[in-house]
């Protein structure tokens, strides 16, 4: 979005002081190009009509609706995995473990993928890596809901899970493409809460789609799910400002025949290729992982939270399962209280927004109104979290006795859920003000860590 406030409208010197006559037009370009000036390709003013930002609400909140409903989508399809196993084990005669590995394939799929579409999108745009990305999603649940071994099955996982990764590392930044600032809070707040609230709705829906058919129904269903999102997709338009302006500056090139036109980000591609993008994509946010402590340590601390959440895949059944005799769809309900506590969290959102404007109002009091908030200032809501999924944890390890009733430990994954998004929300805020311009990079490998601790932890719940 920089780029963006340096490009409003073209240069003083540009044609555009009177587009409604045509003959002023093409002498204004003549002289131009006789003067051989090179002209800079940005937003006419706030009310230019290719701008995302003037698209009307109706517009807005659908497209928002499609990207957090995809990543709602992709993030479900890692659980609702989970309620197959019994069956799994039953039909290929596999272990525990190696039925697991169809959740942790798929994980480490997810942390794969956004290190590679994040560049491409800087390319590309966004819209070809969405329909790219849903389209392959959709081919790699086709072996899954087919699969006649568990190898099949196993290599399908991954690879469905590196498709749809292309929502949790691109779609971000269409809801920033399409809202000023000041109107970020409640899109960006549903957006967020969708991928949190994927892997506890996952399982819910698994448990009655596995305990009344096959588990290849909750393939299928996953299959009418995302050709439903791929045909929203489809009527998605391009929102990524610098390819915008680039196709702007292209048509103007051809409509003026001057080929002075340019955009900030068509010079800033030039010096660029693809494949030191993606090099870069790869390489500087392991170089932030292992040389920055603040990076390390917050990326450690939101993988083990991660690892945590699908530790819970297991323990549910053995909780509810074994120690109070639930069959699976009541295990699968016992995830409501992960998904109510995500709820209540996102609702803290204006709360938090609140309490950061007021706490840059005390400093600016104290320090001048030349103040610039640090970026510690994003970090109330994972001191807050921190506390409750400590809390949460010991309630929950404590009560899941069979003499203990079952609300008990459901309430206290309410708890760890509202604390698990404080912290998250906290951290991600504070990486992107702390790291402005490695924001991409340190969110890059903070998702990649974690999908690496999320996939292991599962292998090892239930021994």
């Amino acid at each position: 979005m920089s780029s963006d406030e340096s490009e409003r409208g073209l240069e003083a010197s540009s044609p555009k002081s009177d587009i409604t006559d045509p003959l002023k037009i093409i002498r204004d370009v003549e002289k131009q190009q006789d003067a051989g000036q090179s002209f800079l390709v940005g937003w006419d003013g706030d009310k230019d009509p290719l701008d995302p930002r003037t698209f009307s609400a109706a517009r807005k909140w659908f497209y928002v609706a499609v990207v957090a409903v995809g990543s709602l989508l992709v993030t479900a399809t890692s659980s609702l995995y989970t309620s197959c196993y019994e069956q799994l084990i039953k039909e290929f005669g596999c272990s525990q473990e190696i039925a697991t590995l169809g959740l942790s394939l798929y994980i480490l799929g997810l942390g794969v993928g956004p290190l590679v579409f994040s560049p491409l999108s800087e390319f590309y745009g966004r819209r070809p890596i969405y329909i790219t990305s849903t389209v392959f999603f959709l081919i790699w649940l086709i072996p899954c809901a087919a699969a006649q071994n568990i190898q099949t099955l196993l290599v399908a996982r991954f690879l469905n899970g590196l498709s749809g990764s292309a929502f949790l590392g691109v779609a971000a930044g269409t809801v920033v493409d399409m809202f000023i600032p000041q109107q970020l809070l409640l899109p960006m707040t549903i957006f967020t809460g969708a991928p949190f609230i994927g892997p506890a709705l996952g399982p819910l829906i698994g448990g009655f789609i596995n305990s009344y058919t096959t588990w290849r129904w909750s393939f299928y269903v996953l299959l009418i799910w995302a050709g439903v999102i791929l045909a929203c997709v489809l009527l998605v338009p391009e929102t990524f400002h610098p390819i915008l302006l680039s196709k702007k500056a292209a048509a103007l090139r051809k409509s003026t025949n001057n080929n002075e036109y340019h955009s900030a980000s068509e010079v800033a591609r030039a010096s660029k290729t693809l494949s030191r993008a993606l090099l870069t994509s790869l390489y500087v946010p392991f170089q932030l992982l292992f040389l920055d402590p603040m990076v390390l340590a917050l990326s450690t601390y939101t993988s083990l939270l991660q690892g945590i959440l699908y530790l819970f895949f297991g323990a549910f059944q053995l909780v509810f399962g074994t120690n109070h005799g639930f069959n699976l769809w009541q295990v699968g309900l016992t995830f409501l209280g992960l998904l109510i506590g995500n709820l209540i969290a996102c609702s803290f959102n204006p709360s938090w927004h609140k309490n950061w404007m007021w706490l840059i109002r005390k400093k600016k009091e104290k320090h001048g109104a030349e103040y610039k908030p640090e970026p510690e200032l994003r970090l109330p809501p994972a001191m807050v979290g921190s506390v409750l999924v400590t809390v949460a944890l010991f309630w929950f390890a404590w009560t899941t006795y069979p003499s203990v009733h079952w609300i008990v430990p459901i309430i206290a994954t309410v708890v760890f859920s509202i604390g698990f998004f404080f912290v998250f929300q906290g951290i991600w805020t504070f990486l992107v003000a702390a790291y402005p311009k490695y924001a991409a990079s340190s969110m890059a490998v903070n998702t990649t860590t974690r999908c690496i601790f999320a996939a292991a932890f599962p292998l090892f719940t239930d021994q």
